[in-house]
């Protein structure tokens, strides 16, 4: 087993493991990343190259996203008194 917290599913903590080690678990280790929600940091030579996480096939809605957030304050499409050129 490799050294991979699990804090939470939303911020899931990872820990460097050396490519070899990745490489000789990988199929062990992706479903390990998507049942758990962690993160796999891969290094080689002590360096990080690459990072497993687990796949999010959910979108976020772009709409409604603003809701509650916007004050409206007076009339939007009415006259402003402003004489715009294309009114002449």
């Amino acid at each position: 087993m490799h050294a991979t917290k699990n804090v939470s599913k939303k911020s899931a903590k990872s820990s460097p493991m050396p490519a070899g080690k990745f490489k000789a678990q990988c199929l062990k280790l992706m479903d390990e990343v998507r049942d758990r929600h962690c993160e796999i940091v891969i290094t080689k030579r002590g360096k990080p190259v690459a990072k497993l996480v687990p796949f999010e096939d959910k979108r976020p809605d772009i709409f409604g996203y603003a809701k509650g957030s916007l004050v409206i304050l007076g009339d939007i499409v009415g006259p402003t008194g402003e004489i715009w050129d294309a009114d002449q």
